[in-house]
């Protein structure tokens, strides 16, 4: 299933967004804050992971991305890129049977050809074995950035032309099919945690019409209280999709007089 960009169609929207996606900034500042290693921040924010999971799941959120890797992360101190490496393959072997059991369905998205055998099979196993789940997507954007996606997107729309002997029609809807996540609307809501104000290189194509959400908390400490803040902060925004506020007032009204 693919859906329509937000510029081509207006979304519907609620209080609760239909998806979340998060930037999980500040693991390394969190463990020196406490004079430990970088990785053991990295270690603390499968925890933060897991209570995210857990808490959009109670809320009604389908659809959660979690940025975990870009492509720009192999640039790090080789021992760190090696630890959240068996950090992936340990998340991938413990926490893939408990998202199973609550319904959950996982799914990793980036160039995947760049990690090794061990977690390119964890993968394809993890996503086969939750792939009827409907309760929560999960996703995990891995070795992933968004001029990447772009680019990918470019190249698969070429080689459908090369294959047929046709150009292909190029429009946003036949783009947007291309894209690593056209199985999921585009996100209603990003987070990004550790006081950085960027996207650094996320979504660039789905966060047309997102609305943004910053904070200081370091991931390790964001907790489910924080995300509940951040889906607050997302009820009280007026999304108008290029509209005028004054367009919006009679679905107010409208939704004001629905029967209880």
């Amino acid at each position: 299933m693919t859906y329509t960009s937000s510029t081509v169609r207006v979304p519907d929207v609620a209080g609760v967004p239909r998806h979340i996606a998060i930037i999980m900034d500040g693991n390394g500042r969190w463990a020196t804050q406490r004079r430990l290693p970088r990785v053991a921040g990295h270690s603390r924010g499968v925890d933060a992971v897991r209570s995210a999971v857990e808490a959009c799941a109670r809320a009604g959120v389908e659809y959660l991305t979690l940025f975990a890797f870009s492509s720009e992360n192999w640039r790090r101190p080789t021992e760190e890129v090696s630890f959240l490496m068996r950090l992936f393959v340990t998340a991938l072997e413990r926490e893939v049977g408990k998202l199973h059991a609550n319904g959950i369905r996982l799914r990793v998205v980036g160039d995947l050809s760049q990690f090794d055998a061990r977690i390119q099979d964890l993968i394809r196993r993890a996503e086969t074995k939750t792939a009827r789940n409907t309760r929560l997507t999960l996703t995990i954007a891995a070795n992933y950035g968004g001029r990447w996606d772009i680019l990918q997107a470019a190249r698969k729309l070429a080689e459908q032309s090369a294959q047929t002997g046709r150009t292909a029609e190029v429009n946003e809807e036949t783009f947007a099919q291309h894209l690593a996540m056209a199985y999921a609307p585009e996100p209603d809501l990003f987070i990004r945690t550790g006081g950085e104000t960027r996207i650094s290189n996320f979504l660039l194509w789905q966060l047309a019409y997102t609305e943004f959400y910053f904070t200081e908390t370091f991931w390790p400490d964001f907790d489910a209280h924080a995300l509940s803040d951040a889906i607050a902060s997302y009820a009280r925004r007026e999304r108008r999709f290029g509209r005028t506020s004054a367009q919006l007032e009679p679905q107010s009204q409208n939704a004001d007089s629905l029967p209880c």
